[in-house]
């Protein structure tokens, strides 16, 4: 279905854009009121409720882990224009500032209504990101433990 083919191409373009952090183009498509959710209790976890606070939180994510590349694997889309499900399975891979590797896996789950994001939920390794991030903060970036971005 072309739909789902140009939904797919976008969702992979918007990966791409927080590979290269281009923060601007990687929010573009999220509305003001936006529901964003990343589990875990560290600095990337916690809920966000409106844009603003999303593109806080994909600038920490860049200052955090500035080498993540994340390499989308799987993309499926589910749902009309006006109520489209999307799912996102994705490898994180990135060097800390010590060295070590840095892998996580994850799906990102979208909600788009006529191609906005009105919600994005990711379900990652949360252990994983928080040693990682642990590990940065070890290393001198102290914004890697910082209280989560919430709204």
């Amino acid at each position: 279905m072309l739909y789902s083919y140009i939904v797919e191409k976008k969702i992979r373009q918007t990966f791409d854009h927080v590979n290269n952090h281009r923060i601007d183009e990687a929010v573009e498509a999220v509305v003001p009121n936006v529901h964003h959710r990343v589990s875990g209790t560290h600095a990337l976890g916690g809920e966000r409720h409106d844009k603003a606070s999303v593109r806080q939180w994909f600038e920490r994510l860049g200052r955090v882990q500035p080498k993540l590349h994340i390499k989308v694997n799987n993309v499926w889309v589910v749902g009309w224009p006006w109520n489209t499900n999307v799912f996102v399975e994705w490898d994180g891979t990135s060097t800390l500032l010590n060295g070590d590797a840095y892998i996580n896996r994850g799906l990102h789950v979208f909600t788009l209504k006529w191609g906005k994001v009105h919600a994005l939920e990711e379900f990652q390794d949360s252990q994983s990101t928080a040693n990682a991030l642990s590990v940065q903060a070890t290393a001198g970036l102290k914004e890697a433990v910082a209280d989560q971005i919430v709204s």
